[in-house]
Formats: C-alpha cells, sequence, structure tokens
C-alpha cells in the first residue's frame, strides 16, 4: 500500500486565537527581514478565519486578498492594517534591545 502525502496547510491548525497569536509571533520571529514570509502568514491566517469574510469586512475583493497575501504580493501597509483589524488583530510593538537616542 502506498503512503499517501498531503502538502502541510498552516491555516488547517490554525483554529483559536492562541494559535493564530502563536503562529504570528513564531512567523515574525523567524522571519527577520523577511517580508514576503510575513505576508504569508497573514494570509494563512486570513485563509483559516474565511477569506469571504475578510473581503467583505474591509472592503477589498476576495480575489486582491488572495493574491496580496500569498507570499508573491506586494500588498501596501494600508492593505495589511486593514487585513489584521478586520482578523481581529493589533500590532505589538517592544524595543529589540538597548536604545538611546
Amino acid at each position: 500500500m502506498a503512503l499517501k502525502l498531503k502538502k502541510w496547510d498552516s491555516a488547517e491548525h490554525l483554529r483559536t486565537d492562541e494559535d493564530v497569536v502563536l503562529y504570528l509571533e513564531a512567523c515574525l520571529e523567524e522571519a527577520g527581514d523577511d517580508v514576503a514570509f510575513i505576508t504569508k502568514a497573514i494570509g494563512n491566517i486570513a485563509r483559516a478565519r474565511g477569506m469571504a469574510q475578510l473581503a467583505s469586512d474591509t472592503g477589498l475583493g476576495r480575489e486582491s486578498l488572495y493574491k496580496a497575501l500569498s507570499g508573491e504580493g506586494n500588498p501596501s501597509f494600508a492593505t495589511i492594517l486593514k487585513v489584521v483589524q478586520a482578523l481581529g488583530m493589533r500590532f505589538h510593538v517592544t524595543a529589540a534591545g538597548q536604545h538611546t537616542i
């Protein structure tokens, strides 16, 4: 009997708010300066929550959102902010180390 493998899809495992937060925090830590990686992670969260509802909540087209959040797109920061807000999340910033002004 042949073993059937399925491509891993993060969106299938993002069931709770805690799952989403931990996933995005891990992605942000892993990504470094890889913007496409972060965008794709937000896209995975969007797919887990429902892209059609997200399109309705943001006023953006569903297909446009799929493209922008694919990791291949180049969404504006305004689009990212709309998506993050519509997903019920917000950004939180902390100092990465000692900095003086």
